[in-house]
């Protein structure tokens, strides 16, 4: 059925490629492996608040990781459009299937880095920080600093989810349509839609985080959570790493 409508896309008009590409995108921030690399990104509060302000603020940031995670999907996306349909090069399914398998190995290492509590790499960062007087000097951080967001960490997932999945699959049927303009306006309108799709799904899982300010509730939080994407991301390796190439034989 799906291809069927992409087959007759190009006929379309614009407006009705917009609003297509647009609710294909939202619906596409739904699937179960976008939700899991948000969910190990959202931190849990450390600041004694409220409950109303825990929950707007987990609220926020939990929104704007979903948002950075569109963002780089959305890159990638069009960037892989621009070489397909600008510059006409033939990336082999095989390719996509690699990414996939990246994708798994990806949803592996947040579990591992969620479950812990650790990053793997400890990564320092310097910021500016001026004083009263003019001066400025650089402060050192550990990546991992629960008080400074790092939504670049989000983006970069997203850009690599963008690489694999049905994200792909829209990529290259939208080749239906007979012109680059059209094709990378559907791209971006997709894009658009799973950054407000993220957004709204990141948005509401930020909210249990924001309201589960007690040791025992962080810790289940962070094991269900990290749960989730490593049993995800073994199911990924297993079927694009093993049983794909079971069947092969």
């Amino acid at each position: 059925m799906l291809e069927e409508i992409f087959g007759q896309i190009g006929d379309f008009i614009p407006a009705i490629i917009a609003g297509f590409g647009l609710t294909l995108g939202i619906q596409h921030a739904f699937e179960a492996d976008h939700i899991a690399a948000v969910t190990t990104q959202i931190p849990n509060s450390n600041t004694i608040q409220s409950k109303k302000q825990l929950v707007k603020s987990s609220f926020t940031k939990s929104s704007l990781l979903g948002a950075f995670w569109g963002a780089g999907h959305t890159t990638t996306l069009i960037l892989v459009g621009l070489l397909v349909y600008g510059f006409t090069i033939t990336i082999q399914k095989e390719v996509f299937s690699g990414f996939e398998f990246l994708v798994g190995l990806m949803l592996i290492l947040l579990a591992v880095t969620r479950i812990t509590n650790k990053s793997i790499l400890k990564i320092k960062h310097r910021h500016p920080h001026s004083h009263r007087d003019g001066s400025i000097h650089f402060d050192k951080h550990d990546h991992d600093d629960k008080n400074h967001s790092h939504n670049h960490k989000s983006y970069l997932i997203g850009m690599i989810h963008g690489l694999a999945g049905s994200g792909t699959l829209v990529v290259m049927t939208s080749g239906a349509i007979h012109s680059l303009t059209t094709t990378l306006m559907f791209i971006g309108i997709f894009g658009i839609g799973s950054v407000i799709g993220m957004s709204l799904i990141g948005g509401l899982l930020g909210i249990p985080f924001g309201l589960s300010n007690n040791i025992k509730a962080k810790i289940i939080i962070r094991y269900l959570t990290g749960s989730f994407s490593f049993i995800l991301g073994m199911t990924i390796v297993y079927q694009i790493g093993i049983a794909e190439n079971l069947f092969r034989f």
